[in-house]
């Protein structure tokens, strides 16, 4: 049957493929401001020619002003079939404190069954789970069920700014019958996961001024209002007792879950004592959310975090009254609230709780909205099959705590296919943090997956 001839194909060519991941791995395509563009760029060549030796076709760099580079890739040899689009980013996070890796960043390291490395999981493995896949069907079988177009974009990390833009741009060559966006993760390792609810963020940088520069705070303490201690007052009144938002309006819109939501959470393995575990979550440190099941709160309930805070320093500490202080403020939000309207509202209430006169100064992030999808289309039905047989486990639904922000411009622009978000990351690939990790062995099964939800999508969408 030609499924297997795709997979003896793949079983052949796994370790070639795994190379395939540490090449791209080796390019720091850091997309942050301050980093080498150039780099981002050679990111997108590797990945050109990835694309190209693994059998795609009309393979090119997609540009548009102001962006890193997209890459764009085709097999469109199954006249009448359906046409999948696969997603992926090749750009990465900064390493962030290179001291803490227990191995380079940037070159990749397999250990205990994990490759170490910078972009190992998110999302580089992403890129080659898509190019493993339909090699195997190519050179296993000699075609693919169904068409094919790939598109890896090159700041999904620094918030898929022009991502809009160039899908208004390109919306005739990104035209498909479904997507599959694969950066997302599992639920626990071995266990594949769909994900079907994501939250939108919202971001301010708040910095409140009352002097010309830090003053003695002995010699002129007391008759002066402290920066800092005005600062740590309004962000104090972000939040209740009990750690919820406490900006009035700002929940008033939130979506309750369904019964079957419920149950579907309730479901799932793990309990609060797993929560904790996983998180790290200190001994005697309680959680939050009100008596909701841990995965309820984090997956469709708001939260509010204050990401950074700076006045002086810890090692430039002194006695002073320093002359400001500076926050970043991070609201994550759920269906049905209005990102626009939460920002809107955090702002005014920065404003309003601004205590002694202080100076304050507000700059605002683009927000980013939430995103959720039903199930039941019968393309869920064919990826939750074709999971089923790679990874030899029935999957689950779950959420995201988290923001992918090209999720709901992919959905919008492309006039709502069904979007299907598998990913091969696990609570333990620390991504985004010193020593991201990729566990080999559920990267394979995602790979096997893929090559049957090829052919599973091939029958269920072409019967509609």
């Amino acid at each position: 049957m030609p499924i297997d001839q795709a997979l003896a194909r793949f079983e052949s060519q796994k370790n070639a493929y795994l190379e395939d991941l540490k090449t791209l791995v080796r390019i720091p395509s850091v997309s942050f401001t301050g980093f080498d563009a150039a780099q981002v760029r050679k990111s997108a060549e590797a990945t050109a020619q990835l694309l190209k030796d693994r059998g795609f076709e009309n393979v090119q760099l997609l540009e548009i002003e102001g962006a890193h580079p997209y890459v764009y890739g085709e097999v469109l040899k199954a006249p009448g079939k359906p046409t999948l689009l696969l997603y992926a980013h090749h750009d990465v996070q900064p390493p962030g404190d290179v001291s803490a890796w227990k191995s380079n960043p940037f070159e990749p390291e397999l250990r205990d069954g994990r490759l170490y490395g910078r972009g190992a999981a998110d999302d580089k493995a992403g890129i080659v789970v898509h190019t493993s896949a339909v090699d195997a069907w190519l050179k296993g079988v000699g075609s693919l069920p169904l068409n094919v177009k790939v598109i890896i974009e090159g700041e999904e990390e620094v918030g898929s700014d022009h991502l809009t833009p160039f899908l208004q741009r390109h919306k005739a060559l990104m035209q498909a019958d479904a997507i599959v966006l694969t950066d997302t993760s599992n639920f626990d390792v071995g266990l594949p996961s769909i994900t079907t609810a994501l939250r939108g963020l919202v971001t301010v940088e708040v910095e409140v001024r009352g002097l010309k520069q830090a003053v003695h705070s002995g010699m002129w303490g007391g008759p002066i209002p402290d920066p800092v201690m005005g600062l740590c007052r309004m962000l104090a009144t972000l939040t209740n007792p009990d750690g919820s938002i406490a900006i009035p309006g700002v929940l008033d819109q939130v979506k309750p879950l369904t019964e079957d939501e419920k149950k579907s959470i309730q479901s799932l393995p793990g309990d609060d004592a797993y929560f904790r575990q996983q998180v790290g979550l200190l001994q005697g440190v309680e959680m939050l959310g009100g008596g909701r099941h841990p995965w309820e709160q984090n997956w469709r309930q708001p939260s509010i975090a204050i990401n950074a805070f700076q006045a002086s320093s810890r090692k430039d500490a002194r006695n002073i009254v320093s002359e400001s202080a500076w926050a970043r403020v991070g609201i994550r939000v759920v269906p049905d609230m209005d990102a626009a309207d939460v920002q809107r509202r955090l702002v005014e209430h920065l404003r309003k709780v601004t205590p002694w006169g202080l100076e304050v100064h507000i700059k605002e992030d683009a927000p980013s909205g939430w995103w959720y999808t039903d199930s039941s289309h019968p393309a869920f039905q064919a990826a939750f099959r074709a999971l089923q047989k790679g990874y030899g486990r029935e999957a689950v639904t779950i959420g995201c705590g988290g923001s992918i922000p090209f999720v709901e411009p992919f959905a919008k622009e492309l006039g709502g296919v069904p979007a299907l978000l598998i990913g091969v990351e696990d609570p333990y690939t620390y991504a985004h943090s010193e020593n991201e990790s990729l566990h080999v062995g559920d990267w394979e099964k995602a790979i096997r997956a893929a090559i049957h939800l090829y052919e599973e999508l091939a029958q269920t969408l072409g019967k509609r």
